[in-house]
């Protein structure tokens, strides 16, 4: 009698073949009587071959199972090749999935019947969203495939390579650390891109605003004031760059969250004002709004040589922070992430997260980012009223009403130190 743990191995082939097979034989279940190469039971057997593979190569007899596993290619081979040359018709999903099958079953019989079970669920989701899939790529044009290909560049074929430890002057440096950081804003910059190329242009305006002010409300503001000041605005415009600013409060309170965890409750203490003034003003300018189409989304967030220039400036201000704190305090720190800030926000709130447990208060470091928030904000409101002009009014007057929250936010903040 086999032992519990071969008879799960064997269990495990059957029920990785048994889910593909099911797919299989649904997707293909219009095809004529007997053309199908393999369908639901065919596919079980192929997955129970693998595992009984996988057993014997267990006990020792691998040549065996290499016999097994071999037998089992050469006949998927032979049998969807003589299908090509007669249907006309290659399906090499089908020929993959059932070597995939062959794999997995293999790999559940040789002890693994988890990670066997887990990967056939996989390839079976996989298999059962063609038409999702095929209408996500239908969605795509060539500058969306671009950032894909660079974002997984950003993401995937560099962070393994790195070293860890620290590095560099003042031993500021942990390269992991630092691409984790370019990975996260990039990340949060191209899921907004990818939503607003998805949903934006079909939903107007306002869900154009909502979601590429996830990554770039300045950007948004500047489009949405020049269609104003053109006299091509639709009419949801105004609303648009306030829900793209209140949209841009909460973005910079989650990046605190994840990038400077410490400041999160001083810092969200002080933008909430602005947040909720914000929001307000924003949905009182959306409930006057009619629905207009959107704009196209602004450009391309994911670049290889920006993601560089943002690590390389996150780096010199690691250093920056490190001499500041021996040279002049906390105070200086403060000072440092205001000026800091004023280039990039997302800088400077990565650089108060890595600085030392009580290198300086986190109310100071929380101030001293929204203050930088606030420098943002007046650029903002200056690109709504160049470019804008008179058409734009509402949406400056919902910009200055949240920059006075902000402001008296920040005064009262202060003089609590």
């Amino acid at each position: 009698m086999l032992p519990a743990d071969q008879i799960l191995d064997l269990g495990s082939g059957l029920a990785t073949g048994l889910l593909v097979g099911i797919e299989r034989g649904w997707t293909l279940r219009g095809e004529v009587e007997g053309s199908r190469v393999a369908g639901i039971r065919t596919f079980t057997l192929i997955g129970l071959a693998g595992a009984l593979g996988g057993v014997v190569n267990g006990l020792g007899f691998g040549f065996i199972a290499g016999a097994i596993v071999a037998g089992m290619v050469a006949i998927i081979a032979i049998g969807y090749s003589r299908s090509v040359l007669r249907d006309g018709r290659p399906d090499a999903t089908s020929a993959v999935a059932a070597l995939l099958t062959v794999a997995l079953g293999f790999l559940g019989g040789s002890g693994e019947p988890t990670l066997a079970v887990a990967g056939a669920a996989v390839v079976t989701l996989i298999l059962a969203l063609r038409s999702e899939m095929h209408r996500i790529v239908g969605l795509l044009d060539e500058d969306d495939v671009k950032a894909l290909a660079r974002y997984a560049v950003i993401a995937l074929a560099v962070y393994p390579f790195l070293p860890e430890g620290r590095y560099g002057p003042y031993e500021a440096w942990d390269l992991q650390l630092l691409w984790l950081v370019v990975v996260a804003v990039t990340g949060f910059s191209f899921i907004g891109y990818a939503a607003n190329r998805i949903f934006g242009a079909r939903r107007g305006t306002i869900a154009t605003a909502i979601i590429g002010g996830a990554y770039s409300s300045t950007a948004v503001t500047q489009s949405l004031s020049q269609k104003l000041g053109a006299g091509s605005g639709g009419g949801a415009e105004n609303a648009g760059i306030a829900l793209a600013t209140a949209v841009m409060y909460l973005r910079v309170i989650v990046l605190v969250s994840v990038l400077a965890a410490p400041l999160l409750r001083p810092f969200a203490v002080v933008v909430s004002p602005a947040l909720i003034v914000g929001a307000l003003v924003a949905y009182v300018l959306y409930r006057r709004a009619p629905h207009s189409e959107g704009p196209a989304p602004p450009g391309n967030p994911i670049a290889l040589l920006p993601a560089l220039g943002f690590v390389a400036f996150v780096a010199l201000a690691a250093i920056a922070a490190r001499w500041a704190e021996g040279r002049f305090g906390q105070e200086g720190i403060a000072v440092l992430l205001l000026l800091m800030g004023t280039m990039d926000v997302d800088a400077a709130i990565v650089t108060a997260g890595g600085l030392e447990p009580d290198t300086i208060t986190s109310e100071l470091a929380a101030l001293a980012i929204a203050g930088t928030i606030l420098a943002n904000m007046t650029v903002k409101l200056g690109v709504t009223i160049v470019y804008g002009r008179s058409a734009a009014r509402p949406a400056a007057w919902a910009l200055a009403a949240s920059m006075a929250a902000l402001a008296a936010s920040l005064v009262v903040g202060y003089l609590r130190l």
